[in-house]
């Protein structure tokens, strides 16, 4: 059986929406000692125990409200034998941030995003351009791409040159993705989203594709340019109000 910190690790890699129990004091002989964890979901017990069943149930009952609050809640529950103090942590669904083609800038935002908060999924389906650097395992076909989203979904595409960058898109749209973006100019990216509309996808939602991409930060290398996307990436998470670099009229 995998250790709680195990399960929350796995859990958390997944971007999956999880809350973490914690005994924190005891409170006469209950059946418990301090630092027993339990992780739970809103609707299952994951990994661990409080020290019995009542006390599971107990934060079990507990678990959605806590997870909808979205911040840590201390609760006490009580047994005949004692209480314990318990410290009910939330961990909420991490926002997966979709990153097509390993290109400097790639290499940059999967550095960096897990920093803000973000579950990065590399895809490149041009096995060659993954040789020869430390890449992490990437999906390799637009096919593998729909069991790797969650539900909160980012996405940016590093290369207009890429053969199937308006396949990578048509993949990603009935995702409803919450962001997409184009590295590169209009003059270079504008020919990919007229055959989208050329496809039959609607104009209000090639509209959301933003390219170029990134805040104007006047950014130069492949670092900076990854530091003005993400920067954008979390106005949008937190809907702030950045100053986004602004596609030529006409």
């Amino acid at each position: 059986m995998p250790s709680v910190e195990e399960e929350l690790a796995k859990r958390l890699a997944r971007g999956e929406e999880v809350v973490l129990a914690t005994v924190i004091k005891l409170d006469g002989r209950p059946p418990s000692h301090q630092g027993a964890k339990l992780l739970l979901s809103r609707t299952a017990t994951l990994a661990g125990t409080l020290g019995c069943s009542e006390f599971d149930a107990a934060a079990m009952a507990d678990s959605a409200e806590v997870a909808q609050s979205g911040s840590p809640q201390l609760r006490t529950y009580r047994h005949d034998l004692g209480s314990i103090e318990v410290y009910v942590e939330p961990h909420a669904v991490a926002p997966t941030l979709v990153i097509f083609a390993a290109t400097p800038v790639a290499g940059y935002l999967l550095r960096l995003a897990p920093e803000l908060g973000f579950r990065t999924v590399l895809v490149e389906t041009r096995r060659d351009r993954l040789e020869g650097a430390d890449w992490p395992t990437a999906i390799g076909s637009l096919k593998e791409l729909r069991a790797a989203l969650g539900k909160d979904v980012y996405a940016v595409h590093t290369d207009h040159d890429a053969e199937d960058l308006v396949q990578a898109l048509e993949t990603l749209l009935p995702h409803q993705p919450r962001f997409i973006g184009l590295v590169g100019s209009r003059r270079h990216t504008g020919h990919h989203l007229e055959a989208l509309l050329a496809k039959g996808v609607p104009e209000e939602v090639i509209a959301r594709i933003q390219s170029p991409v990134g805040l104007d930060l006047g950014a130069v290398t492949p670092a900076e340019i990854a530091i003005s996307i993400l920067a954008g990436l979390v106005a949008v998470r937190r809907s702030g109000g950045g100053g986004w670099k602004a596609a030529p009229s006409g």
